[in-house]
């Protein structure tokens, strides 16, 4: 219970002290640590049978966040500035879809999320494909020591240009309606609960041609120098540009997701 107040609710040792006090029966925040690492073993196996089954899965969502961890900042401090491999901390989470299953996954260090990946798909049965990897453009996203079928969100590049709306709002209108015509189609497959290949023809045949009119009137805006490179609505149509094989990757690849947030919804839904 001690482990699910603190971890599961994020209920903070100190008021737990405070409320057993209350209640007549101290248990100091020292002691509750102490009781939780004697009984973490249990959970620890658990933990580790989700990552030899997640590594398994046909589809991983991933993504960091920065993390405060007091332990670990003493020990990037006391480095030597020239040996310091790297002074952030992190939080990958990584979700796995596994037929009608998911598994959450969290690594809290140093490691970006693509390390974290390559830590587990080094469990991924040989025989098995590549699987597919949806995630946001930065490299150290990427995985180098196992090959997946790299996709990024389309949300990513759909805030970029929200993030400018005001300064360019017909330029704006044209890339969030255009990209809201293929929301349009993707809710109208999930409704239909098309099989992966009866989704990837549905997009091919309805989404295909507002991306492929999309990316030829964001190719003329930069030929035709309609829009300054280095503005705000310059840096949003080279960043979709840039990426536009893996961001596209729904019309190419059965079962591809648009974006790092809604596929894991619906799949917990």
């Amino acid at each position: 219970m001690l482990a699910l107040m603190r971890y599961g609710a994020g209920l903070p040792m100190y008021r737990m002290d405070q409320w057993q006090t209350y209640l007549g029966v101290p248990l100091a925040a020292s002691t509750q640590w102490e009781l939780i690492k004697a009984s973490s073993r249990t959970p620890e196996l658990v933990y580790e049978a989700l990552i030899v089954w997640g590594a398994q899965g046909q589809i991983i969502y991933s993504d960091d966040t920065t993390m405060r961890v007091q332990s670990l900042r003493r020990e990037i401090v006391a480095e030597p500035e020239d040996t310091q491999r790297r002074t952030g901390i992190f939080t990958t989470s990584i979700v796995v879809r596994i037929g009608q299953n998911q598994i959450a996954l969290f690594f809290t260090g140093r490691n970006h999320a693509g390390e974290n990946l390559d830590r587990l798909l080094k469990n991924r049965a040989a025989e098995l494909p590549a699987p597919i990897h949806m995630c946001d453009a930065l490299s150290r996203n990427q995985p180098q020591g196992v090959k997946t079928i790299s996709c990024n969100c389309l949300l990513h590049g759909r805030r970029n240009f929200l993030e400018v709306l005001e300064s360019f709002p017909q330029e704006c209108k044209k890339v969030v309606l255009s990209l809201r015509e293929v929301y349009r189609w993707e809710a109208l497959a999930k409704k239909r609960q098309f099989s992966d290949e009866e989704r990837l023809a549905f997009h091919q045949a309805h989404s295909g041609p507002v991306m492929q009119e999309l990316q030829q009137w964001m190719n003329d805006q930069l030929e035709q120098k309609k829009v300054q490179p280095n503005s705000g609505l310059g840096e949003a149509i080279r960043y979709m540009t840039k990426h536009w094989k893996s961001l596209t990757r729904f019309l190419e690849v059965p079962g591809a997701p648009l974006d790092n947030i809604h596929g894991v919804i619906n799949n917990a839904a």
